[in-house]
């Protein structure tokens, strides 16, 4: 059970409302994580926004799951890891290329020089060198896909401590998470 409660589309008002019926309308019900966020009609707000906004990025639906499968995984984040996972088999990845993405690894040196940038993001809490920032454009990573890079980074860092702090119940097929390596 969340430890807040989930915000029903049927009975919001105003803002929220309007905002979970387009969350309906673009996953067919509206996730579980959606409900608990939608307490804070500015969070659902910049949430939904971000979700957005990266739907027309210069990284693409593909890349962007990659990015959050790698950063739920190692948060261990069985909300996101599952949605991701889902969403990531719907943008055309196959079970491998995500199994890979849980830890960071691709089989194209461009993915995987991103994902290790992304990890190291979160590990290192965002103090990452211009060495690693040059290593991204070594290997083909403009300066627009870089910041995208972060600022994805940081709405999965968001939605993953939603996920864990508030206890929100998984309703995507669940993933089984991995040691970080």
């Amino acid at each position: 059970m969340a430890n807040v409660p989930l915000v029903d589309r049927e009975s919001a008002t105003g803002p929220v409302k309007e905002q979970l019926d387009q969350i309906n309308a673009a996953f067919g019900t509206v996730p579980a994580m959606f409900k608990a966020v939608a307490n804070s009609p500015a969070a659902l707000q910049s949430l939904w926004g971000a979700f957005g906004a990266f739907g027309g990025g210069t990284l693409g639906p593909a890349l962007g799951e990659q990015i959050a499968v790698a950063v739920a995984n190692r948060n261990a984040c069985e909300y996101c890891l599952a949605a991701h996972t889902a969403l990531g088999r719907k943008a055309g990845l196959s079970k491998d290329a995500l199994s890979a993405a849980q830890d960071g690894r691709s089989e194209d040196p461009k993915v995987a020089a991103l994902l290790d940038f992304a990890l190291k993001l979160v590990n290192e809490r965002g103090q990452v060198s211009a060495a690693d920032v040059g290593k991204l454009r070594e290997h083909g990573w403009d300066d627009e896909q870089i910041v995208e890079t972060i600022a994805q980074v940081a709405l999965n860092l968001f939605t993953n401590y939603v996920n864990i702090a508030l206890d929100v119940p998984v309703d995507f097929p669940t993933v089984s998470l991995r040691r970080a390596g």
